[in-house]
C-alpha cells in the first residue's frame, strides 16, 4: 500500500471510530424482526425516476410482508432522491409509499438514515420522521453499525464526516457530484475495502448501502459463487457415483454463472475482491443492495437470530443460478416471489469477528 493510501485509511479509521461513537444506539431485540432497505431513489414519477419500475413491488412487499409481520423497517439512505428532484415533487409522486412509512412509524418501527442523495433532508423544517446519520444496534458486546456508506469516500474522509456545511452551501449549489461511488468501480471497491478494514479493526458488523452491490459476510456474488464452486469440487473427489452425477450438474451450473460474471462488460466490478492480504475473511460488511435493480429488489433481514440476504421479484425468475442457489420462502399472491439467497446465525458472525478479527482498536 502506498503511503498516501495508508494515510487516508488511518484518517478514515479514526473518523469512523468517532462516527460510531456519535451515532445513537439501541438494543437489538432478540425477538424482533428487522428489514434493511437502501437506495430507493424515489423521484417525481417520471421517466427519470429510478424507482418507477419497482414501485408496485416495493409497496406490496412493505405492506403485505414486512408490515404484516411486524418488522422494524430501517431505511438506510438515498430514499428520496432530492439531489435530482424537489422534495415536494417526490412526495406528490409517492403518496402510497410514504403512507406505508407512516404506518411503520406509528408502530414505533421506522428508522430513517440519510445518504448522499437525501442528506439535505437534515435541513428540512418539519420533516415528518426523525432522521439519523447512522445507528448502532447492540446485542451485549456485539454491534451492528448501520449507515449509508458514502462516508468512506475521500471527500468525507478529508473533512472528517463534518460535511453538512460544505454539502449544503458549496457542493449542492454548484451541482458537484461529491460521492458518486456507485458510478466508478475503482472508487466503489476502495470504499468497500475501507469499510471492511475499519469494521474488522473495530470489531463491528457494518451494514451499508450506497454502492448498489449486495454483499453478505464480506462476499460479493462473484466471490460467493467461486467459493461455492470450490466446495463442490472438493466434495466431488470423494463422492459416490450417484452423488457425482448430482454434483456434476451443480458444478456445470456454477461454472456457467462464474463465466457469465467474468465476461460481462464491467468485469472489474464483478471480480475484484475485498480481502487484501489477511489470512481470514471476516464477515464484517453487509450491503443491502438497492431497490432499483433491473429484475427486482434486494434487502437484508434479521429474524430468529439469523441475518439473511433476500431478493424480491415480480413474477417467477427463470434464471437457473437463482433457482438453484436459493429457495422460494413464500409468494405474495401469484405475482411476487421472495428468494433467500444467503443466511447465517448472528452468533456465528460475531464469533468469527471476535475470535478471528484484529479488534485491538475496538471502540
Amino acid at each position: 500500500m502506498r503511503y498516501n493510501e495508508s494515510m487516508k485509511y488511518d484518517l478514515f479509521l479514526e473518523s469512523f471510530r468517532r462516527f460510531i461513537r456519535d451515532c445513537p444506539e439501541e438494543s437489538l431485540d432478540e425477538g424482533a424482526r428487522y428489514v434493511f432497505l437502501s437506495d430507493l431513489h424515489m423521484g417525481n414519477g417520471g421517466s427519470r425516476d429510478d424507482l418507477s419500475d419497482n414501485g408496485h413491488l416495493i409497496c406490496t412487499i412493505l405492506e403485505k410482508w414486512y408490515l404484516a409481520r411486524d418488522y422494524f423497517l430501517i431505511l438506510n439512505g438515498d430514499i428520496e432522491d432530492i439531489s435530482k428532484f424537489p422534495l415536494s415533487a417526490i412526495h406528490a409522486a409517492w403518496p402510497s409509499l410514504l403512507d406505508l412509512f407512516d404506518r411503520f412509524a406509528k408502530k414505533g418501527r421506522l428508522r430513517k438514515i440519510v445518504g448522499n442523495h437525501d442528506f439535505d433532508l437534515l435541513h428540512e423544517k418539519d420533516y415528518r420522521w426523525p432522521l439519523l446519520q447512522g445507528l448502532v444496534l447492540r446485542r451485549g458486546n456485539d454491534r451492528l453499525f448501520v449507515f449509508h456508506g458514502q462516508q468512506a469516500y475521500n471527500f468525507y474522509v478529508k473533512f472528517d464526516f463534518l460535511s453538512e456545511f460544505l454539502i449544503r452551501w458549496f457542493v449542492r449549489p454548484l451541482n458537484i457530484r461529491n460521492a458518486g461511488v456507485r458510478f466508478d468501480s475503482h472508487k466503489r471497491f476502495a470504499a468497500e475495502r475501507r469499510i471492511y478494514r475499519a469494521a474488522r479493526m473495530l470489531g463491528v458488523a457494518a451494514v451499508c448501502g450506497h454502492t448498489h452491490r449486495p454483499l453478505f459476510e464480506s462476499l460479493s456474488k462473484f466471490d460467493h459463487v467461486r467459493f461455492t464452486l470450490e466446495k463442490l469440487l472438493d466434495r466431488y473427489i470423494d463422492a459416490d457415483v450417484r452423488e457425482k452425477t448430482v454434483l456434476e450438474r451443480q458444478i456445470a451450473l456454477y461454472r456457467s454463472e462464474i463465466l457469465k460474471l467474468a465476461s460481462e462488460r464491467e468485469k472489474q466490478k464483478k471480480t475484484q475482491s475485498l480481502y487484501g492480504s489477511e489470512p481470514f475473511l471476516i464477515p464484517c460488511i453487509f450491503n443491502s443492495g438497492c431497490a432499483i435493480g433491473k429484475h427486482g429488489i434486494n434487502a437484508l433481514e434479521i429474524e430468529d437470530g439469523k441475518i439473511s440476504l433476500v431478493y424480491w421479484t415480480s413474477g417467477k425468475d427463470e434464471r437457473p443460478y437463482l433457482a438453484s442457489e436459493s429457495r422460494i420462502r413464500e409468494t405474495i399472491g401469484s405475482e411476487f416471489f421472495r428468494y433467500t439467497l444467503q443466511s447465517d446465525r448472528l452468533d456465528g458472525i460475531f464469533t468469527r469477528i471476535n475470535l478471528l478479527g484484529d479488534t485491538s482498536e475496538s471502540c
